[in-house]
């Protein structure tokens, strides 16, 4: 009987070390180890930046006059599509606009291509004389047309603004597209202009050139900040 009195407390010591033992292995591994831990980085701005101008292609052929208003029309996506990049992560928007370039010719002007033949006798590579179309005779139509998103941009897509015809050779900037507050960031490319996008009106008014002359306008494309 001695010898049981004296083994029921070991017993018992044993059973409870068993039972801590058993409670620190049910401890997590995360708390047995846990650090904190942070990641960043830095945001430089780029820029604002066309990466395709607009151009307005030549008409071809040109104009045989039949005693008749005629209008010659292009497709604005003839000789490339238009592309804007905006870089600046400020999300300000932006625009594109045109205008007649008054430090070339803001209008529709008699041109001397060569300058060996006729009015344009000595006259290469410059304007001359008094024909001229009206101001607002080229317009632009952008009914069809839409932005593709280039080089994995995301966001809301710019707008193209000449979904009833915009004059393009206005003495005044006319708006073509824009990009409202926090769209348009990232790389976009105009695209869906149609056949008849570009009209030229000519009147029955317009008067006869030399064959080594066109009759040639200078515009200005400016992109700028904001949406208007």
């Amino acid at each position: 009987m001695d010898v049981m009195k004296h083994n029921t407390p070991r017993r018992a010591r044993l059973a409870g070390l068993c039972v801590a033992i058993a409670a620190f292995m049910l401890i997590p591994a995360s708390q047995a180890g846990a650090d904190a831990d942070t990641t960043q980085f830095g945001v430089t701005a780029g820029s604002l930046s066309f990466n395709t101008a607009p151009n307005v292609p030549d008409f071809s052929p040109g104009l045989t006059l039949d005693g008749t208003a005629q209008t010659l029309n292009e497709d604005m996506d003839a000789s490339t599509s238009w592309e804007v990049e905006d870089s600046t992560g400020s999300g300000s928007g932006w625009n594109v606009n045109v205008q007649g370039n008054s430090g070339g010719s803001a209008v529709f002007k008699e041109y001397c291509v060569t300058g060996t033949d006729g009015d344009c006798t000595g006259a290469a590579d410059t304007y001359i004389g008094t024909k001229t179309l009206a101001a607002n005779s080229l317009t632009l139509d952008s009914a069809s047309a839409s932005f593709s998103a280039q080089g994995g941009t995301t966001g809301t897509a710019p707008t193209h603004s000449c979904g009833s015809t915009c004059n393009v050779d206005s003495a005044s900037s006319v708006i073509i597209g824009t990009a409202a507050t926090d769209a348009g960031m990232g790389t976009y490319q105009s695209t869906g202009y149609g056949a008849s996008s570009i009209a030229l009106s000519a009147p029955t008014t317009i008067k006869a050139i030399d064959d080594e002359a066109v009759y040639r306008v200078d515009l200005t494309w400016t992109l700028a900040s904001g949406p208007s």
